[in-house]
């Protein structure tokens, strides 16, 4: 018994349970961090989630599409800030057991430059990456056109995007090196045609024909919950030297901003050769009328030998 007698006065000399009192402050801290962290950043989530709703500016996306972008900016916000929470409470724990970290911070700071260093480019396209899905600017299937490159986005993940080409063509681009990105399906597009008339051509009658074009592309069946405003003639956009440039406008669904304007064109041309007017400056050729048909004429009953000889001109041997 003097033993333990002499342990515990040890123990209350060297400040053991102060130590250790400091330590369950510190993990008790430590875990209400976390925890305080966890519910922050599901009720920032959240209000940011309700505000691009209100406002509009995402696309429509289905729930399950909505939970996992939702459940990947959570989790990467997390990771971050308990990372930062467990390095604190580890310096924390560290003073409190009165150990030189000094020259551990030394080394970590030296280790952590050298791999800033070589991982620069990395880092910053992770954050970069963070940043295009935290703002929504595209998603998988989007038409995007990022620096000189355009196309649809087949693959997504934080360092990196993948596009597909019109032509089939796939383009890597490192979310380090975007600048500027522009997203060419969110939402609607404006249509915007400039049509050639000649000065000889009377523009009320144009105009009537570009808007009886745009009305017909407005009530079609396959196209009418896609177009959003129908299209139209806007103003005169310019005088030429052989003709005059009028303006359409008007406005579609965002994924089909590149097949529309070229129906609307053909459907143009139809009503503008349909009512005789010059498009483009010439005439648009018309389509020739069928003649009608002819009835078949009775034979005389000569064979064609016979009526071709008795048809020879005088003179001429038989």
């Amino acid at each position: 018994m003097p033993e333990l007698q002499q342990i515990w006065d040890e123990l209350l000399r060297t400040r053991f349970w102060v130590i250790l009192l400091q330590l369950a402050l510190v993990v008790i801290f430590t875990l209400i961090a976390l925890r305080f962290t966890t519910v922050t950043v599901r009720t920032a989530v959240g209000r940011l989630f309700a505000r691009e709703a209100a406002e509009g500016t995402a696309p429509d996306l289905t729930a399950l599409e909505l939970n996992r972008r939702k459940a990947t900016i959570e989790g990467l916000i997390n990771r971050a800030l308990r990372v930062i929470i467990l390095v604190i409470a580890f310096l924390m724990a560290m003073r409190v057991l009165n150990l030189d970290i000094g020259p551990a911070i030394a080394g970590l700071g030296i280790i952590g430059l050298a791999v800033s260093l070589g991982t620069q480019n990395l880092v910053r396209d992770y954050v970069a990456g963070a940043f295009v899905l935290i703002e929504n600017q595209y998603s998988k299937g989007d038409l995007v056109q990022i620096g000189n490159q355009t196309g649809t986005v087949e693959d997504f993940s934080l360092r990196r995007t993948v596009l597909r080409g019109q032509d089939g063509s796939v383009h890597f681009v490192p979310h380090g090196l975007l600048q500027t990105t522009t997203n060419l399906s969110r939402n609607w597009a404006g249509i915007s045609l400039d049509i050639p008339v000649p000065y000889e051509e009377d523009l009320p009658r144009m105009t009537a024909a570009i808007d009886a074009a745009g009305a017909r592309l407005a009530n079609d069946p396959l196209w009418q919950n896609v177009v959003f405003e129908q299209p139209r003639v806007m103003h005169v956009e310019r005088l030429a030297e052989a003709g005059i440039t009028v303006h359409v406008g008007g406005s579609v669904a965002a994924l089909h901003r590149r097949v529309l304007p070229g129906i609307l064109r053909g459907l143009i041309l139809e009503e503008a050769g349909t009512r005789g007017l010059t498009l483009g400056w010439r005439a648009v050729p018309q389509k020739p009328e069928e003649p009608p048909d002819e009835p078949p004429q009775e034979s005389d009953g000569q064979p064609e030998d016979a009526a071709g000889a008795g048809s020879a001109e005088p003179g001429t041997p038989a």
